[in-house]
């Protein structure tokens, strides 16, 4: 399932609402969360650290409505949420989604900071 809440917080509380600064909502879900899990090599854009990197356009990013997709082994069903105005996502420097659709390219591997393991 996708999840609205990093959208929700660029469009509602960055845009609309004007509680916070981009670079702000940006900080929070990047530096913090990775500073937060212990994860030393990442939430920043610094040289030695993993290129991940979401290109978004500020104006258009929001949540779009989730809808139910019937992929999963048997039919199953599962809620997926994407948003609108997120142009690409790079995962160690390899573009892993790009116009909403996954190119194939799957650079990632299972994270796991000090307080996980």
């Amino acid at each position: 399932m996708g999840s609205s809440l990093q959208t929700h917080l660029l469009s509602y509380w960055v845009r609309d609402k004007q509680q916070f600064t981009l670079e702000e909502a940006v900080r929070m879900l990047t530096f913090d969360n990775a500073s937060a899990w212990e994860l030393d090599d990442r939430g920043l854009l610094r040289a030695g650290y993993a290129a991940d990197l979401v290109v978004f356009d500020e104006a258009r990013t929001k949540p779009c409505l989730p809808t139910v997709e019937q992929d999963l082994p048997g039919g199953a069903g599962r809620l997926v949420q994407k948003a609108d105005g997120i142009a690409a996502t790079i995962v160690n420097g390899a573009v892993a989604v790009e116009n909403g659709e996954a190119t194939g390219r799957s650079a990632g591997i299972v994270l796991k900071g000090r307080l996980a393991a």
